[in-house]
């Protein structure tokens, strides 16, 4: 085989790897809450199981980086995560009661969340051109993410129960163990033995920039945005079903956004030299705002067409802010610290902003529902505001050193 047609088959399968990876996750994520509200867990139980997610992202932070890295090779550290994952994640379809469904649920967690950051490591280590080819291989991802909500269209009915929303447990329990076994057919990739562990001087220099005006109203703007955008998820399905949307279609409906997001992958490099970081965060906020807004004002049954079309502003919401701090990240902060400062961001974006959200959006469902009918409008309203104080600290305190991607933030 030459040295291109063994490339082209490394492609290949890590973009296998991604699909089965993402398709993991987006297979419970949009139900979960729902159906947490179908087995009687009240607002606490419901920000337990919640931050499970969370949590296992702030561990799997440093785990990956202390422990995994160094001790296992990439391919069999998948393939040992996925299976006993995958083993838990069935086992949580068939857990009724609270404690029972958490140990279940929150062991899944601890074991996938640090395959997130195995996955792009052993990927970039195997990729001749990372930077050319790990658009395409992390762009499997979000395939993955669309076409697992396709499978629930004939597994659930109309008007599904507790009894069969349990298969987007199963369903993603089943895709774990083929990725446990399709992991040993990955490229060996060995233990990083050269990796030192968390820089806690990087750290310590990442968050004093803190101190810089700019940085900090990023970090307090990533925060609100993350808890919104992870907000979104925890309502998203009794909503679309209270338009009108059936419950085995609302996963369906949810997956526009990351088809958009594909299509908004594809320009933002175009977009951040066009108008610069400032506008482009701007937008990227101001896609939430828009979203909760119409869904506050308009989201009755007979707009349930423009319910489905506003989907597509999530790959504004995402692409044009969340990827665009991670570029604003890797090109603006000192070299020495860029993988400090991403963790610091990340743990907003993917542990912090889900634990809060967790929290505050099923109370919110709690409070605004009288008799069982939940008054979405005025739950709507809060991440609609939260959105536009987002926008206005960016407009009026955000002054990044440079106008698009170039520079570096002095110590």
């Amino acid at each position: 085989m030459t040295d291109s047609a063994a490339q082209s088959s490394i492609k290949f399968k890590l973009f296998l790897m991604m699909i089965l990876e993402i398709a993991i996750w987006g297979a419970w994520q949009i139900k979960i809450f729902s159906y947490m509200g179908m087995l009687g867990f009240n607002p606490d139980q419901q920000w337990l199981v919640g931050s499970s997610f969370g949590i296992a992202s702030i561990v799997g932070i440093f785990f990956s980086n202390q422990f995994a890295d160094r001790n296992f090779s990439a391919e069999r550290f998948l393939a040992f995560s996925h299976l006993i994952g995958g083993i838990a994640l069935i086992a949580t379809a068939f857990q009724t009661s609270f404690w029972p469904f958490f140990g279940c649920f929150i062991t899944y967690c601890l074991l996938y969340v640090p395959t997130i950051s195995v996955t792009n490591s052993l990927a970039f280590a195997n990729l001749k051109d990372p930077a050319k080819d790990f658009g395409f291989v992390r762009m499997g991802g979000t395939i993955g993410w669309i076409i697992v909500s396709w499978p629930f269209i004939f597994l659930l009915s109309e008007k599904a129960g507790a009894s069969e929303t349990k298969w987007v447990f199963i369903v993603a329990g089943i895709i774990s163990l083929v990725l446990a076994a399709f992991s040993l057919t990955l490229p060996h990739t060995p233990p990083r033995k050269d990796v030192e562990g968390m820089d806690k001087v990087a750290w310590l220099k990442a968050l004093k920039l803190l101190a810089n005006p700019f940085v900090l109203i990023l970090f307090i703007v990533t925060f609100i945005d993350s808890t919104i955008h992870n907000g979104y998820f925890v309502v998203i399905d009794g909503f679309l079903q209270k338009v009108g949307i059936s419950a085995n279609m609302s996963m369906v409906v949810s997956s526009i956004g990351q088809v958009a997001e594909i299509v908004t992958m594809l320009i933002l490099g175009a977009v951040l030299k066009k108008i610069g970081w400032k506008i482009t965060l701007i937008l990227g906020i101001l896609g939430h705002a828009a979203r909760f807004g119409i869904f506050a004002f308009f989201g009755a049954p007979e707009n349930q067409w423009l319910i489905i079309a506003v989907q597509v502003l999530h790959g504004i919401c995402y692409a044009f802010f969340f990827v665009t701090v991670y570029i604003f990240v890797d090109a603006v902060f000192p070299k020495d610290i860029r993988s400090s400062a991403q963790g610091l961001f990340n743990l907003l974006i993917l542990g912090v902003g889900m634990v809060v959200a967790s929290k505050i959006f099923p109370q919110l469902l709690a409070k605004y529902t009288t008799n069982g009918v939940v008054d979405y409008k005025q739950l709507f309203l809060v991440p609609t505001g939260m959105a536009l104080a987002g926008i206005l600290l960016l407009a009026l305190f955000f002054r990044p050193p440079t106008h698009g991607p170039e520079g570096e933030v002095k110590h």
